[in-house]
């Protein structure tokens, strides 16, 4: 069973009041980020026509996209940790806006990576991870429903802008219709608006240091004359060395904290996404291309998406009610399992459809499980490492994803390619995401099996006397032999005397 995980920010998070400004603000940055490489499938066989190009290397743009929003994942928490979440968000949505425009002037696939992939995806990167974020610094105790709500925003964009994007290709083409998704981008820029700075008071900090003033600077006059007393400390320049590598190692770590590799939930978490992620994206992305190949029009198959995306609205807020519900959320993590699994099976049953009828119900199920897994994706995240740690944990995470982002789809285009059929590419992702969602189900349990055991070791180190007494002996035989006479430790000596008469005068005013 998953430990509950305390506020660790140094505050009380409100849970409400303009924390839902911030998950409707949320909900646009993220349904952008989600949706916008799904719904641009629609201009795949235009594309394919104009520049002669196969399934694979169409299918780079979005997997370029993708890989690029989620491989910006630490310089967006880096710049999340130096300037805050608003303005990263509002100079995302201005990358995003100012790639599309290009776009639309571009005479090449390559010029189309650059701009569409690259440029647009980096300012996807710079709304997603902040928006996440800035709910954890919100929401504490309704943190599932708050990210549910906030995720529900993907289905949202992707229900509307799939017809959208049908509507705008048949009346200005592909070029006009990137310009008109360029200023709908500028959008992102109001949602970051809404971004505002929260953080512990200096108010709180300042009423708890009369309280711990004297026992602090009491331990902290002590540690300094023991310090001073041994023996070992008293080459100077290899402790100016130390200090000096210790403080470069806290200036990394101010922006990512790499000592999350140690934590043994994040990595689970991190091998397990990884695997997922390359059976994610690509069902939903050859969704609209798979209807035409088997003969269904082009708003029917566009319609297929919205379907997906009707359930996937219904689907996020639902998952995030129930994973708060006292049941479910000291079991999340077995809960994101099961979805995981569950999306899987029906990549691998989606072969079975060939009429539109089929695709209709592959779809309501898809858009369950779809929503199931992202309205969880970074909840269990942040139930494993914290909000103090999320925005290093998060940034990390998606730099290791976005191999796979960027391998899934291409990998499915090179199946259609070879095989001329669509089955294979579903049976792949299929496999791959049964496979992810066992392995985090049994090295879940594994984990928390091995927190449950720490656990019980050190309650029975603190109740055991024996073990007490042997480390206060050691500690005071180690200092007995530090102060044992010698000529060369008197000065030492008789400056650590002052110094505890100092704590002792300063204790007693």
């Amino acid at each position: 069973m998953s430990p509950p995980v305390p506020s660790d920010l140094g505050y009380v998070p409100p849970d409400g009041g303009w924390g839902w400004a911030v998950v409707f603000g949320a909900s646009i940055s993220v349904g952008f980020a989600y949706t916008f490489p799904k719904a641009f499938t629609i201009y795949f066989k235009e594309l394919q026509a104009v520049y002669s190009i196969s399934y694979s290397q169409i299918a780079w743009i979005t997997s370029i996209m993708c890989a690029t929003t989620y491989g910006g994942g630490p310089i967006s928490s880096i710049l999340v940790n130096r300037y805050g979440s608003r303005p990263v968000v509002m100079f995302g949505g201005l990358l995003c806006g100012t790639g599309m425009v290009s776009a639309a002037f571009c005479t090449s696939i390559m010029q189309l990576y650059i701009c569409v992939g690259f440029i647009t995806g980096l300012g996807l990167a710079l709304n997603l991870q902040p928006s996440v974020i800035m709910i954890g610094k919100y929401f504490l105790k309704r943190r599932p429903i708050a990210n549910g709500l906030a995720m529900a925003g993907s289905p949202v964009m992707l229900c509307t802008l799939a017809p959208l994007n049908q509507l705008l290709f048949d009346n200005y083409g592909w070029r006009g219709s990137f310009l008109i998704l360029g200023a709908i981008l500028l959008n992102c820029c109001v949602a970051g608006a809404l971004f505002r700075p929260i953080g512990p008071g200096t108010a709180s900090i300042k009423t708890q240091v009369p309280e711990e003033g004297k026992d602090a600077l009491k331990q902290k006059v002590t540690e300094d004359a023991m310090e001073m007393s041994s023996p070992v400390n008293l080459p100077m320049k290899n402790k100016t060395e130390e200090e000096g590598e210790r403080d470069c190692c806290e200036k990394i770590n101010q922006y990512l904290d790499f000592s999350l590799f140690k934590h043994r939930g994040f990595l689970i978490y991190l091998i397990g996404n990884v695997l997922m992620f390359l059976g994610f994206f690509a069902p939903i992305i050859f969704l609209a291309p798979y209807a035409k190949h088997i003969g269904i029009d082009e708003y029917s198959a566009a319609f297929l998406l919205s379907i997906l995306a009707i359930v996937d609205i219904v689907a996020r807020p639902t998952t995030g009610i129930i994973a708060n519900s006292k049941w479910v959320r000291p079991r999340i993590q077995y809960f994101f399992s099961f979805s995981i699994a569950f999306n899987g099976t029906c990549h691998l049953l989606c072969p079975l459809a060939s009429s539109y009828t089929g695709l209709v119900v592959y779809s309501i199920f898809f858009g369950l499980a779809f929503g199931m897994v992202c309205a969880m994706l970074f909840e269990t995240l942040m139930d494993l490492v914290g909000a103090a740690r999320f925005t290093s944990a998060v940034g990390l995470v998606t730099i290791a994803e976005c191999c796979t982002i960027l391998l899934g789809p291409p990998i499915g285009g090179t199946l259609i390619d070879t095989f001329g059929d669509y089955k294979y590419m579903f049976i792949k992702c299929g496999v791959v995401m049964v496979l992810a969602g066992t392995f985090l189900f049994i090295m879940n349990y594994y984990n928390y099996r091995m927190l449950a055991k720490e656990e019980k070791e050190r309650k029975a180190k603190e109740e055991d006397p024996k073990s007490v007494r042997t480390e206060n002996e050691g500690r005071n035989n180690w200092i007995k032999e530090t102060t044992q006479d010698g000529p060369e430790l008197e000065p030492l000596r008789e400056e650590q005397e002052g110094l505890k008469k100092e704590a002792n005068g300063t204790s007693e005013v």
